[in-house]
């Protein structure tokens, strides 16, 4: 179980988790460095906006990773049922060489 103090976007609290303190300050620091570019980039000074804006960004990194992910499996499974097609006919040729 870990704990992280966060001090973020003028708000500042405490938070445990099941999870370990080193992997929480690693989720922080990367939330960190994609608040930071949104500010940046998008002009944004309210912090509630920033907080919005980071959310999504990291929302679209994780949709667009998941559909990668979903795409290959999708390909993986193709290239299965062709295997298992070609290996049924294969079986289907033997079992006719036999009967004939």
């Amino acid at each position: 179980m870990g704990a992280l103090q966060i001090n973020l976007l003028g708000t500042s609290f405490a938070i445990r988790a099941s999870e370990e303190s080193a992997y929480l300050e690693k989720l922080l620091g990367y939330y960190k460095r994609i608040t930071q570019e949104v500010e940046k980039t998008g002009g944004l000074k309210n912090p509630t906006e920033i907080a919005i804006m980071s959310g999504i960004t990291l929302v679209d990194e994780l949709y667009k990773e998941k559909s990668k992910n979903a795409q290959r499996s999708n390909a993986q499974q193709a290239a299965n049922d062709d295997e298992a097609e070609r290996l049924t006919l294969k079986m289907i040729e033997k079992i006719d060489k036999v009967l004939h």
